[in-house]
């Protein structure tokens, strides 16, 4: 694909988790949306919810596999459907941009391979391992790599040296306290200065509230490199790493994350706009949706091309 796609505003798509939840997904344990991709009836659901996006103006589709990682599907006693789950996530999202008849990228969503909002501290072999074998299954099928809300210069290191064995460009995105850094405790700045190479396509805050963004998009803009964000709508600034799964019994967050961190429905896709247009003004190119967005979010936002 071309180096410099995303030196001109483009557009990614809203929220895929929390959408599904709210079309009717019931999620089994705490797989969340992985549970649309082990059981059949929800395929249709899934493949609607990215033509929703593509619809309302995204350039750019996650495949739904921030989930599939092989720790989440170890903990809910489903790891026999690792493969199968990344493999199916693929295939529906082949299947939105055939149906679209739009000429989008798919990008493949290779998350933080633990728990989310957390640096990864595990063995780096583990790591490495975790993040290669859910790359080589997302890798054929795929435009480019979205380092899907990477909380350390470790993991994003670990995950590039995974990236670049399948001759893949890479969108890092990154995951962003309240206090301007990432959870390691590692600068923006820092991270990109270290571990930026040529495969990069550009950077992100993935998964921040709006607050941060804003909060950090000066110095996003003086990295030089194309940038912007996946932004949720969570009622809190500064999320948990709530989607730990709980060996004392079914958790109540896996029925649905924003029973713990809530949500923002004051934020219309109005207001969504009008702060996207903000940061477009101080040079962010990348704009999309990461929990509690939907396509009416995207379809505002596409308007400021």
């Amino acid at each position: 694909m071309d180096k410099d796609f995303f030196k001109k505003i483009r557009i990614l798509d809203a929220g895929m988790g929390q959408e599904l939840l709210a079309r009717g997904l019931v999620s089994k344990g705490t797989l969340w949306s992985a549970t649309s991709l082990i059981n059949e009836k929800y395929y249709q659901l899934v493949i609607d919810t990215h033509l929703s996006s593509i619809q309302a103006g995204a350039e750019v589709i996650l495949t739904n596999t921030f989930t599939t990682r092989r720790v989440r599907m170890e903990q809910n006693q489903v790891a026999d459907r690792f493969h199968f789950a990344n493999k199916k996530a693929c295939e529906l999202a082949l299947k939105a941009k055939e149906l679209s008849k739009k000429n989008i990228l798919i990008a493949g969503s290779l998350p933080g391979q633990n728990d989310t909002y957390t640096a990864d501290m595990r063995d780096k072999n583990i790591v490495e391992n975790n993040f290669s074998e859910q790359a080589s299954i997302l890798s054929p099928h795929i435009d480019f790599f979205y380092l899907d809300v990477l909380s350390s210069g470790r993991e994003i290191e670990i995950a590039l040296k995974v990236t670049q064995k399948f001759n893949k460009p890479v969108l890092v995105g990154i995951h962003i306290k309240k206090n301007g850094k990432l959870p390691s405790g590692e600068t923006i700045t820092e991270v990109v200065q270290k571990y930026k190479n040529d495969s990069w396509l550009g950077v992100i805050s993935a998964c921040v509230s709006l607050e941060i963004i804003e909060k950090t998009s000066d110095e996003f803009k003086k990295l030089g490199i194309p940038f912007g964000f996946k932004a949720n709508l969570w009622g809190v600034e500064e999320p948990l790493p709530v989607h730990r799964f709980n060996t004392a019994g079914f958790n109540e967050i896996g029925k649905n994350p924003n029973i713990t961190l809530g949500k923002r429905d004051e934020v219309t896709d109005k207001i969504f706009a009008h702060f996207t247009k903000k940061i477009i003004k101080n040079g962010a190119t990348i704009l999309g949706g990461c929990c509690e967005t939907n396509a009416s979010h995207i379809r505002e936002i596409a308007q400021l091309k």
